[in-house]
């Protein structure tokens, strides 16, 4: 069974309605893009880190969350340094923590539940007009959701079997029956949302 993101609470972050929580995440992800000064940028992290700790999780369970992307952003502060500057790079990586650390804090503080009723409910516009079906994307986000952590959980299960059998440095045996795994369970995802199909 997968565990959901959703850390129960009381807190004032937790009691704001979930459709509040997704149009403040996405201001303040535009206006993230405003802000080009590294200090004004650091402030929002500082207030993103204060968010996660109100939401009940600890520094131990955030870098569970986010460990996946370190690589990633190593990745982009090189490139971005290189070709940019470094000041430039320490400015993107910081923009990038914020967006992320805030998108945990919504992530962390609303059940999955709100998150795709409200989704459901802001396309329900474009679904009168005949351009969607609010209910299959919702389907499918609900779906996604549940989906992109079993990848992980699969990851860890098939690096630790290979490991026992001495494959662990061996990026095909790890990465040929995780494709496998996700494309299974892709089609079972598909087959899913074809069964709701009226």
């Amino acid at each position: 069974m997968i565990e959901p993101l959703y850390i129960p609470g009381n807190s004032a972050l937790h009691r704001l309605p979930a459709w509040l929580k997704l149009l403040a995440l996405a201001v303040a992800g535009a206006g993230l893009f405003l802000l080009h000064d590294p200090r004004g940028l650091a402030l929002v992290c500082l207030a993103a880190a204060l968010l996660l700790r109100s939401a009940g999780t600890s520094p131990a369970g955030v870098w569970r969350q986010v460990r996946g992307l370190i690589w990633v952003l190593l990745a982009v502060g090189l490139f971005t340094g290189v070709f940019q500057g470094w000041l430039e790079a320490l400015t993107v990586l910081l923009r990038i923590a914020a967006m992320v650390g805030l998108a945990l804090a919504v992530t962390l503080s609303t059940r999955t539940s709100d998150l795709i009723a409200v989704c459901e409910r802001a396309l329900m516009p474009l679904q009168r007009i005949g351009l969607v079906d609010a209910g299959k994307v919702a389907l499918a986000l609900a779906l996604a959701l549940r989906f992109v952590p079993e990848i992980w959980r699969n990851f860890q299960e098939i690096r630790e079997a290979q490991a026992a059998r001495g494959l662990g440095a061996n990026p095909v045996a790890l990465i040929v029956p995780l494709v496998v795994l996700t494309l299974k369970r892709a089609q079972e995802v598909a087959e899913a949302i074809d069964a709701r199909s009226p």
